[in-house]
């Protein structure tokens, strides 16, 4: 069993830590924070990261809503689940059953990346029904050709090695390598939140359960049914985005009726942790004209 985050250690600096609670749901152990009064906003982090990505944005919305802001299962303090539950349907289960246990039906949710494919994954599967959803950088896309093949069969292959995982914590150590891998993504974080992900990917498990998703995610399936979602998609876009294009999503717009795109000028893949104000007020105002 790889080392995760501790609470004690890693945690101790954690953005809202005061929000923070651990629930056992079944066989998997959660780590989320709730903060805020109103509608329950669901919101869900993208793949290597965790609830902190929301501190910036966060107190923006928690103005209006009730936010629920989970770390998905092998993320950040939350226990990694068999590789079952690593996939895209598998983790939309598991986050089915923590809302159960919390009784919450969410009025709304709001994904970051890849955390926007598990939103519309649990809609299609009839586990929430929220009046939209909010997607920043949408991760719905697969690769394409070549790439389909080989990427699932690379990340099985480094979740299975002990050595690559130690390695990549190990070379985390440095906050060079961080930065460049923030930067590849087309954005400037703060360097508090830099901070955060030195913390996670200094962690052997949170690597491993990063890992362990990115083996198991087929997107293929989701494209395919998306054109059956039944509520609004909102595709928020950074111009900048390295990591997945605007392109795509203007795409998706073509065959998803209940798509929309909206651009976020000059902000990147990390558009909420860059430009929190910007990106928290082109939210709201969405969420307020889909609440009438």
């Amino acid at each position: 069993m790889y080392r995760k985050p501790k609470w004690s250690r890693e945690g101790v600096n954690w953005p809202n830590r005061q929000s923070s609670r651990f629930i056992q749901v079944g066989d998997q152990k959660w780590h989320l924070q709730t903060i805020g009064e109103g509608p329950p906003l669901l919101l869900l982090h993208g793949t290597g990261s965790s609830c902190h990505s929301w501190a910036g944005i966060a107190p923006m919305l928690a103005a209006h809503y009730t936010l629920i802001m989970p770390d998905l299962p092998g993320h950040g303090f939350t226990q990694t689940p068999p590789e079952s539950g690593q996939s895209l349907p598998g983790m939309a289960r598991l986050l089915r059953d923590l809302l159960t246990a919390l009784d919450v039906e969410p009025a709304f949710v709001i994904g970051h990346s890849a955390g926007a494919a598990i939103a519309v994954q649990m809609a299609l599967d009839g586990y929430i029904r929220p009046q939209a959803i909010l997607a920043i950088n949408g991760a719905f896309q697969p690769f394409k050709g070549l790439a389909a093949l080989i990427f699932p069969v690379v990340a099985h292959v480094l979740a299975l090695n002990p050595i690559t995982i130690y390695a990549v914590a190990e070379g985390a150590k440095d906050r060079r390598r961080i930065e460049k891998l923030m930067r590849s993504t087309g954005s400037v974080i703060p360097e508090d939140m830099m901070a955060r992900y030195r913390d996670l990917f200094t962690a052997p498990g949170h690597v491993a359960g990063m890992l362990g998703m990115m083996a198991n995610w087929n997107l293929a399936p989701l494209v395919k049914n998306m054109a059956g979602l039944q509520m609004p998609l909102y595709l928020f876009c950074g111009s900048k985005d390295a990591a997945v294009p605007p392109a795509s999503a203007v795409d998706l717009c073509q065959h998803v009726p209940q798509a929309r795109f909206i651009n976020l000028p000059d902000l990147g893949h990390l558009a909420h942790e860059e430009g929190p104000e910007a990106v928290a007020a082109a939210l709201l105002a969405v969420l307020t004209q889909a609440s009438n």
